[in-house]
C-alpha cells in the first residue's frame, strides 16, 4: 500500500500546526499545498510530516513543522517582500517563504546540501529563491532584506545580521542556551530593536554562533 502524503499533509496541518496557534491564512495554504515530501531525504520520507527533526548530512536538521509554522506566521512574508534565509538545509523553509514573499536569498554553508536544495526547489518550479553556498559569518549582502529567517539557534543574535536587517524589517531567531532556548521577533524600529517572545524550543546551533565555552577553577 502506497503511502498517502496528501493525507498526511492535511493531518500536520490540523493536528500539529492549527492546534499551535499558526492560523494565518496564507501560511497554512502553503503548508496545505507544498509536498514536504520532495525536500526530505528519500530514506525518511514517511516521516516528512511527522512532529520531529528530521536529520541532514553534516548534522544539519529539518525544523519540526509547528517550528516552521510559527516561523512562517511571526514573520508574515508580503508579497513585496525580500527574505534572507541562514541555513537553507533541505530547502523546505525556503520554498515556503518564496511562496509568500517577492525573493528569497538563502545562504548554506556546505556546497552539497546548497546544490540538492537548489535542485529541489527547481523541481517544484520555485523561481524566486536563490540559494547560495556561503557561510553567513564571512558572507557580504548586496543590500538589506525586509526579513532575515535564522534556521538555526544562536547563543547570541549576531550583530552582523541586525545589519542586514532594513528599517521595519522583522527577524526571526532562536536564541539562548538549552534547555530554555527562546524564540523571537525582532524588529528594527526608529529607536532601536524591539524584541517580541514568541515559545521556548530547542535548535542546534548555527555553526559559529555557539555558547562561548565556561571555564571553572
Amino acid at each position: 500500500m502506497d503511502f498517502d502524503f496528501a493525507q498526511a499533509r492535511e493531518h500536520m496541518v490540523e493536528q500539529q500546526v492549527r492546534p499551535w496557534d499558526v492560523l494565518d491564512p496564507r501560511v497554512l495554504a502553503v503548508l496545505a499545498e507544498l509536498p514536504r515530501e520532495a525536500f526530505v531525504p528519500a530514506h525518511l520520507r514517511t516521516l516528512a510530516y511527522a512532529d520531529l527533526m528530521l536529520p541532514l548530512a553534516h548534522g544539519e536538521v529539518m525544523m519540526k513543522p509547528v517550528q516552521e509554522g510559527r516561523a512562517l506566521q511571526a514573520l508574515l512574508p508580503q508579497a513585496g517582500e525580500s527574505v534572507l534565509e541562514i541555513g537553507t538545509g533541505s530547502g523546505y523553509l525556503t520554498a515556503c517563504l518564496a511562496r509568500l514573499a517577492r525573493e528569497v536569498v538563502s545562504l548554506e554553508r556546505h556546497p552539497d546540501l546548497a546544490e540538492a536544495a537548489a535542485a529541489r526547489l527547481a523541481e517544484q518550479a520555485v523561481t524566486n529563491a536563490r540559494v547560495v553556498a556561503a557561510d553567513a559569518f564571512a558572507w557580504q549582502a548586496d543590500g538589506a532584506f525586509d526579513l532575515i529567517c535564522v534556521t538555526g539557534a544562536v547563543a547570541q543574535v549576531p550583530a552582523g545580521f541586525l545589519h542586514w536587517l532594513r528599517p521595519g524589517g522583522r527577524l526571526f531567531v532562536v536564541h539562548g542556551q538549552a534547555p530554555a532556548m527562546q524564540a523571537s521577533l525582532l524588529q528594527r524600529e526608529v529607536n532601536g530593536l524591539r524584541e517580541t517572545p514568541l515559545f521556548e524550543t530547542e535548535l542546534p546551533y548555527l555553526a559559529g554562533a555557539e555558547p562561548r565555552p565556561r571555564f571553572t577553577f
